[in-house]
């Protein structure tokens, strides 16, 4: 019976994609391939992490 309830964590998602930081790319680095968010997202990031300290 564990193992069900184990299965049904692993299968529940970790984060809401709506504002991760990929969700509106600006621009990628050409050698890294690293995604640059926009500044309205940023900003939305920024706000949200000053409300949400613990």
């Amino acid at each position: 019976m564990n193992k069900n309830i184990n299965r049904k964590i692993q299968n529940a998602p970790i984060e809401n994609h709506r504002t991760a930081a990929w969700a509106e790319i600006k621009d990628v680095m050409p050698e890294s391939k690293v995604s640059i968010p926009s500044i309205s997202n940023v900003t939305l990031a920024k706000e949200w992490v000053e409300e949400n300290q613990k």
